[in-house]
């Protein structure tokens, strides 16, 4: 028999294999990943939602204090920082821990998470007997800058134990 005559033809590679469908295995990774974004988001959302309060809270606070700077009474200022204060823990703390304190324990409670006692120092102080003073009486004592910048850290720190 002669070769130039066979029937031969030349080798054919078979093709490439496709990457659709995905085999199993990678449906069960991508299922895992959609799972853990789904909860990650959820998660941030419960997070971004707990933390409304607060963030209103500084809002009111930045408000405040820029009536403050307007009309310079510190009486009415320390009223309403108080008030917020006290509204505002109300929301993260339950109202049998929060409602009743008064004075130093108050103040106490306030210092309670943060990294210096800010409430213990004179300005933070002032917030025990600012708001009642009479708002045409001299406040020059009183630092009204350092009361501010407690009530602000307070307000920014996530109260211990909540989120």
């Amino acid at each position: 028999m002669d070769p130039t005559e066979l029937p031969l033809r030349d080798l054919h590679l078979p093709e490439a294999v496709s990457w659709w469908p995905l085999a199993p295995g990678w449906w069960f990774i991508i299922a895992v990943l959609a799972g853990l974004l789904v909860w990650l988001l959820r998660r941030a959302f419960d997070n971004w939602r707990a933390n409304a309060p607060r963030r209103f809270a500084i809002r009111e606070l930045g408000s405040i204090e820029s009536d403050f700077r307007q009309h310079g009474n510190a009486v009415l200022m320390a009223q309403k920082v108080s008030e917020l204060l006290r509204r505002s823990m109300l929301a993260y703390a339950p109202r049998n821990e929060v409602a009743g304190l008064t004075g130093e324990s108050w103040l106490q409670w306030l210092d309670n998470g943060l990294s210096v006692p800010y409430f213990h120092t004179e300005g933070g102080k002032s917030l025990l007997q600012l708001p009642y003073r009479d708002p045409e009486s001299d406040v020059s004592d009183v630092d009204t800058n350092a009361l501010l910048a407690a009530a602000k850290m307070r307000l920014a720190t996530p109260v211990r134990g909540r989120r």
